[in-house]
């Protein structure tokens, strides 16, 4: 037998210059007479939930004797679940305040009352109010006009109607020695613990009149099926794999020297231009008709200049389009700016620190710093760079990127497929893809040629394939084009859209009833299947255990015979429910039928 208290509030007030006196709780079990075994070794706060402490003791002699007292009552905005699980366990709910801090009365009143009377659900539990502490501005007023008192003290008044909201029962406790806690407190708690106890003896004796009255044999338990495998999503790798494509230099169609040109800084004009509109001007992607700030166009023409001759766009045999950069300093810099600029455009602090560091001087660094910001400015509104700091700056490439995506602007590739075309920029597709990068890079035919045939998948596959490349995003609107899509990118070696197919897959799988299941014209074998097929190992074993635990379902339909003996014998072993229950139940169902009696069940 067991009684389970659980007490809810601080019993000091918030000006307590006493944080060593003990709490309510621990002082009723170290001075009642009926409490013995006091386990101290959980009196510290709990492992799991450091928001409430755990005590255990004996009471009456042999009645185990848990309580969590909890001082902190964020309890219930942090961890809803626990704070139910406690009430939903409680025989006896305590709820403390000190009657000198009105402020957290009146939190408790009007935020953490309600979370409590929602937790009981209309439950018979008996709550206690303990009103603790000797009021600090004289005996107070109880007339329910008088104010005088109420700004500093919980008066007695508002303690009552609380206890009515909850259909509690109130107690003042001027102070926690031995009258109030052993006769006064002590007193309810035990008469409401011997109530609780009396119940559960009854309940218990009920159930096991009612055991006796049946001998007959119960039904077979229904185990649970077996857990699904879980599958874990890949870490996206967009901003590094663009920073790389700066490292590697490959596929670079624009070139940055100085005015002495003695030296070169390569870069990508689609990286450029999908986060700066100055560089759509400077690569004539925009004109400065469409830029109505008037600054970028001037930082343009003042801090760079377009070798004549160049033609746009470019062939992929062309060399790099040659821009100088006027400006020296900013020139000195624009290493650490492009690195910024490829690995996402959000970590201004490095930058800031990385160009200090080189040009020792806070006047040409305050220089640079703020042409960067007027070159990732956004036309017609305010410089969002301003006061820049790492969490103001949004991620740029996945929104920007998707500018260019499926346009003929700055496009230097395009894909023939199903007999429609498809443009394309070969510096994304090299630093997303890696089997594109050793087909643009290596010694292949689509390494000098602009119209690059795709067989095997349709265009909107394709499409679909290439806008994840683009925007490191994609939206299946089927089961059947997220396979086409994980097809595509098993094809093209991305393992991350691989993975999202595959999620996507078991989702949707997941969250269709047993009706629909049933019904469904989607192959689920074929699935398996074409998941094998193309190496997609996570979601073929999963899609095993999904029919083993939809047994009886698949089981009716044709395509279950195309399984394989191996794939057979797996999903026999780990069916549900299993062979061994479907026996129990038809000789359960013999065993009524032939006593002409009703299941114990229904």
């Amino acid at each position: 037998r067991s009684v389970n208290i659980v007490a809810f509030g601080n019993e000091r007030d918030g000006f307590s210059e006493d944080s060593q006196q003990p709490s309510l709780i621990w002082s009723y079990l170290g001075r009642s007479a009926l409490i013995s075994q006091i386990d101290s070794s959980l009196s510290a706060s709990h492992v799991g939930n450091p928001v409430f402490t755990e005590y255990q003791a004996c009471v009456f002699g042999n009645v185990r004797l848990v309580v969590h007292d909890c001082p902190v009552w964020g309890i219930f905005d942090s961890d809803w679940y626990t704070s139910c699980r406690l009430i939903g366990g409680a025989d006896v709910i305590v709820i403390k305040y000190s009657v000198n801090d009105k402020t957290s009365f009146q939190e408790l009143k009007d935020s953490y009352v309600p979370m409590v009377k929602k937790a009981l659900n209309h439950c018979s539990v008996p709550v206690i109010i303990s009103a603790i502490g000797a009021r600090k501005n004289g005996v107070p007023c109880t007339c329910p006009l008088c104010t005088s008192d109420r700004r500093s003290c919980v008066t007695t008044s508002e303690g009552v109607q609380l206890a009515k909201e909850l259909g509690a029962t109130y107690l003042e406790l001027h102070t926690l020695n031995d009258f109030y806690i052993q006769k006064y407190f002590g007193g309810v708690l035990e008469y409401f613990m011997i109530q609780s106890l009396n119940q559960k003896s009854s309940e218990k004796m009920k159930k096991r009149k009612k055991t006796q009255k049946c001998h007959r044999v119960q039904p077979p338990q229904l185990e649970q099926p077996e857990k699904m495998p879980i599958l874990k999503g890949e870490a996206s790798h967009y901003n590094a794999d663009l920073h790389n494509l700066l490292c590697c230099c490959q596929c670079a169609d624009v070139a940055f020297y100085p005015e002495d040109l003695s030296t070169v800084v390569e870069a990508h004009k689609i990286i450029l231009c999908s986060v700066s509109p100055l560089f759509m001007l400077l690569f004539e992607v925009k004109s400065p008709a469409d830029i109505p700030d008037a600054s970028i166009v001037q930082m343009a023409r003042s801090l760079f200049a377009v070798e004549p001759g160049t033609a746009f766009p470019p062939a992929p045999c062309d060399p790099p389009v040659r821009v100088v950069v006027k400006d020296s300093v900013f020139c000195s810099c624009l290493p650490d700016i492009l690195h910024f600029i490829y690995s996402g455009a959000f970590q201004w602090e490095r930058l800031e620190e990385d160009i200090k560091k080189k040009l020792k001087d806070p006047e040409k660094t305050e220089h640079v710093l703020e042409k960067v910001k007027c070159i990732l400015k956004t036309p017609g509104k305010l410089n969002p760079m301003k006061d820049c700091r790492s969490h103001q700056i949004k991620r740029l490439y996945n929104t920007s990127l998707r500018l260019f995506f499926n346009t003929p602007v700055l496009a230097d590739v395009i894909f023939k497929i199903q007999g429609a075309t498809v443009p394309a920029h070969r510096a994304v597709l090299v630093a997303r893809c890696e089997v594109m990068a050793a087909m643009f890079n290596g010694n292949y035919l689509e390494a000098n040629s602009v119209l690059v045939p795709v067989y095997g998948v349709s265009k909107d596959t394709f499409l679909s394939f290439l806008e994840y490349l683009y925007t490191d995003s994609c939206c299946p609107a089927s089961i059947l084009q997220a396979m086409s899509l994980l097809i595509c990118a098993e094809m093209y070696q991305v393992m991350r859209l691989q993975h999202i197919c595959e999620l996507y897959i078991i989702t949707q799988l997941q969250s269709m009833p047993s009706r629909e299941l049933a019904s469904t014209s989607l192959s689920i074998v074929s699935l398996l299947k074409k998941a094998k097929f193309h190496n997609s190992d996570c979601l073929s074993t999963w899609l095993l255990h999904f029919i083993a635990t939809n047994y009886l379902i698949f089981s009716q339909k044709p395509e279950f015979q195309e399984l394989s003996v191996e794939e057979r014998n797996f999903i026999e072993v780990h069916r549900w429910p299993s062979n061994l229950y479907l026996k129990q139940l038809a000789d359960y169902r013999n065993y009524i039928h032939s006593q002409k009696c009703h299941c114990t069940v229904m």
